[in-house]
């Protein structure tokens, strides 16, 4: 299956990421919304097998320059790997979701998401950073955690200790990440390149807390091509 044009098209204008390799290309929300934040943290995480399979990475997010600065010193994402685009307009030229439109604007749409109104699986996925899940990976080196219940799996609290800090980092600098409020609902979506330019996989991210079709372990999708370079 072939790539979107739009997305091939914004490709062609940026260096390096061109046919002839693999590309990773995953289009953040606002810079300020939890689940762009979380998914930075885990490519940070997974640069080294990255360039080890030989997959380029480019991510786009809603914000400006400073708040950009700001996400990959907090996230640990190089910022030559983050561009940022004041609008939504390459989401929507990809028709990735805009969330929920509700009356009075971003911000109710917002809250109703949160409580899970038009965006699936978002109470499941905050639910299960309290409990835990032990077919997810550790997050923390804490022997608090290891105490409520071992270690080498995802333990009760530890997700939800993670996102509370991403929480606490963001309201404390909300204007630098959040420089407009109009597309606080716009959700994104991860696709994959071949060299040819064909799609190997692609996600539409439908709700909050939903950036992967397997939130346990979000990278999942490129385990078959980690350790390999045909």
């Amino acid at each position: 299956m072939p790539a979107p044009p739009a997305l091939l098209h914004h490709l062609a204008q940026v260096p390096g990421m061109g046919p002839g390799r693999r590309r990773l290309v995953v289009l953040l929300s606002q810079l300020g919304d939890f689940d762009s934040l979380e998914y930075a943290q885990a490519l940070a995480a997974a640069l080294p097998q990255l360039q080890e399979a030989g997959i380029a990475l480019l991510a786009v997010g809603i914000g400006d320059d400073a708040g950009a600065d700001r996400f990959c010193g907090f996230t640990g994402l190089p910022r030559e790997l983050l561009q940022v685009e004041g609008t939504p307009q390459l989401h929507q030229s990809l028709g990735l979701s805009e969330g929920l439109k509700a009356p009075g604007g971003p911000w109710p749409s917002l809250l109703l998401m949160c409580a899970g109104v038009g965006s699936p699986g978002t109470l499941a996925e905050v639910f299960r950073g309290y409990t835990g899940d032990r077919s997810a990976p550790q997050r923390l080196a804490s022997p608090l955690f290891n105490l409520a219940g071992g270690e080498g799996f995802q333990r009760p609290f530890e997700l939800a200790t993670v996102r509370l800090r991403n929480m606490v980092e963001v309201l404390s600098h909300w204007r630098t990440y959040v420089p407009s409020d109009d597309y606080l609902t716009q959700r994104g979506g991860t696709f994959l390149l071949d060299r040819d330019d064909s799609l190997l996989y692609s996600y539409r991210d439908a709700g909050l807390l939903g950036f992967s079709a397997t939130m346990a372990r979000p990278l999942s999708f490129l385990d078959a091509y980690f350790g390999n370079d045909g």
